[in-house]
């Protein structure tokens, strides 16, 4: 069994991973690849750790929760979906992701960048891990 700490790392990793790359389905969502995301450089460079503010964690944090929940909701859909519905699904889950960003106030760059420094940046990864405990 993992110690604590491990199991938030891996649950946060897990939250990530299901959400760093939200802008592109995979593409047994779609018969057509979804547009590639554009890497996060193109933004400009990620935010120093002690540059990200609480409110944006908070808006993460909830731009996580809000994305989990979108994936789950549409890959159900998607799997139960006729072939010809699963491009159309997967465009629908890609703007209620860009949406749960954006209704917490963030660009998707600025999104990506958040997630990319938790990432890497263990205190922020714990900060970011803590949030999504509420």
């Amino acid at each position: 069994m993992l110690p604590t700490t491990a199991l938030r790392k891996t649950t946060l990793t897990a939250a990530i991973l299901a959400t760093a790359g939200f802008i592109s389905i995979p593409a047994a969502f779609a018969q057509a690849p979804a547009p590639a995301t554009p890497p996060a450089t193109s933004a400009g460079p990620a935010p120093a750790a002690t540059n990200i503010p609480d409110t944006k964690l908070d808006a993460t944090a909830a731009a996580v929760k809000g994305i989990s929940a979108v994936k789950t909701d549409y890959q159900q859909k998607v799997a139960q979906a006729p072939e010809t519905d699963k491009e159309r699904l997967a465009s629908e889950a890609n703007n209620a992701m860009t949406k749960a960003v954006t209704d917490q106030g963030l660009s998707v760059a600025e999104y990506t960048n958040i997630i990319t420094v938790a990432q890497n940046d263990p205190s922020v990864h714990e900060k970011l891990v803590q949030r999504l405990k509420k």
